[in-house]
Parts: structure tokens; sequence; C-alpha cells
């Protein structure tokens, strides 16, 4: 049977159900008159009777009863399912799959989503760490994370972080032996921990900037990484000077564990953002990580 006759299929389940045309018809907001054309073009296509019709009453014949005993339970089943489906409408369910840099990942998503996630469990997060700017609609992310300057045009972006500065950073035990920076120009005398950048495979360029002198430099050490947090440890382990986010070493800061140097020189860059292609088709889950990852003053 084609598939256009599925609506004479739904006129006679409920003509059955109800046993009258006219309150079938109010259900499905058609005429009666409508209604017994579907069913007798439903009848044609077929080429056998479903109903018996009198004037006062309606009842299946035997093929009639066969069809309503098989197909109206599918129905039913059909509208269980749309009905669990408008139910998700409003509720927080699903998977969320976020692109984003480890540093992001570790001081911005996980701080702010690990009390959303305990208070929605029916939410799902997925976060893949890479510094590629992967194309989130080609490969099936809901968002991305990435500074405000790399973000596509085309996309909404939200902020979810406050502006912020790097750190360039050595332990005491590196300055014993060494003069401390005064400029970024002293940093070819210094062993510079670098990160190499997948997306085009040279080294994070450091940047500078003082009373609107620019300088960008790309200082030469003995190690070489393609992620901060390996970085950090090796600028504790005395190999070299550390250009990171200022929030990875506060703490190693305070505790006299790492010295910054050239702090003047690094002056606040953009802050990290949630983008994702459109607001159209968004679900209630994706709705509910954008808000718990939104920046408030």
């Amino acid at each position: 049977m084609a598939r256009e006759n599925f609506s004479g299929v739904l006129a006679f389940v409920h003509v059955v159900r109800e046993g009258s045309f006219t309150r079938a018809a109010a259900q499905l907001s058609v005429s009666p008159s409508a209604l017994s054309h579907s069913i007798t073009g439903l009848e044609a296509q077929l080429g056998v009777r479903l109903l018996t019709r009198t004037t006062r009453s309606i009842a299946t014949t035997e093929a009639g009863e066969r069809l309503y005993i098989n197909v109206a339970p599918q129905f039913e089943e059909i509208d269980a399912e749309l009905a669990a489906v408008e139910e998700l409408r409003d509720k927080p369910v699903g998977t969320i799959r976020i692109t984003s840099a480890e540093h992001a990942a570790n001081s911005i998503l996980w701080p702010k989503l690990s009390k959303v996630l305990h208070e929605n469990p029916d939410i799902n997060v997925e976060i893949t760490v890479d510094y590629t700017l992967s194309d989130i609609v080609s490969q099936r992310y809901d968002a991305g994370v990435r500074m405000g300057n790399q973000v596509a045009k085309d996309m909404i972006a939200v902020r979810i972080s406050p502006d912020m500065r790097i750190a360039v950073v050595g332990s005491p035990s590196y300055f014993a032996t060494r003069t401390k920076p005064v400029t970024p120009q002293d940093l070819v005398l210094h062993s510079c921990l670098n990160l190499r950048l997948p997306t085009h495979g040279g080294l994070l360029p450091w940047d500078f900037e003082k009373d609107g002198e620019v300088i960008k430099l790309r200082p030469r050490g003995q190690w070489v990484f393609n992620s901060s947090s390996p970085i950090v440890r090796a600028a504790l382990a005395d190999y070299g000077l550390a250009f990171v986010p200022e929030d990875m070493v506060l703490e190693h800061i305070a505790a006299g564990r790492l010295v910054r140097v050239l702090d003047n020189w690094c002056a606040p860059y953009p802050g990290y953002y949630l983008y994702y292609p459109s607001r159209k088709q968004s679900s209630r889950a994706h709705t509910v990580i954008v808000e718990a990852l939104r920046h408030r003053e």
C-alpha cells in the first residue's frame, strides 16, 4: 500500500475506535464527509469493504476487523513515542559534544560543568581536547571553545571567560645561575619551553606588548610539547622558562615554586568563547550548557 494511504488507515482506526464518524472527525479536526471520503478511497485502493454502515451504526467487516486488530496497536505505539519525544522538548537530556583546547577544558569547562551535570543527570558531555580548530559542523560537534579572535564570523559566539594574561615563569633554581630577563629580547639568553601548534605545525609565538610596542618572538629551548601542562611541569623541573596562561601557575608562584618575569610586558588578551552554528533546533540540554558556561561580570 502506498504511503499516502496511511491517512486513510488512520481515519479508519479512529472511526472504529470511536464507533462514530462524527466523534472521529472531531478528533482528527476534519469534517465527517471528508473522513468518509478518505475511508472510501482506502477501500477502493484495497479492493475490499472495511466497514458496514447503516444510519444508526458502524460495524467492521471481516477484512476491517483484521486490519483494525493488527494496525491499531501500532498507531498507539506511534502516538506514545511522539508524546515521549514532545516531553523531551522542555527536558534537559542528551549528549553535548564539545571540542576545546586543553587549557579551556581544564580551567573553564570542567569547573563550570561538573556542578551542572550533578544537577542534570540526563545530560552527557563529551569533550575532545585538540588545538586544530576543528570544523564543528562536518565533525558533528555541538559546540567548540576557542579564543575570541579564532571564532569564524558565521558562528554564534558566547563569552565564557574574562580577558586573560600570559605569565612567563621559571623555577628559583633555574634563575640561581641566570639573570632574569628584563625585556623580551633578553629571552635569547634563556632556554624556553615551547608549544607546537597542530593547526600549522609551527611553534606558538611569544607575544609581548608594552606602551604600544608589540614584540613577537620564537625563542629556543630543549623542550617542545603539544600541550601546556607538561610545559609547566618542565618549568618546575628547572628546564627553562614557560609561556602559559597565568591561571595555570598562580598557585606555584604564590608557593614560591615558580618566579614570574616580564610581567609588565604581558598585556591582557581576549578570553575564551563557546561557539556553535545556529540557535535553530537547539535542544534544552544545549541551552543548559550554554547558560552554565556563559561568563558573567
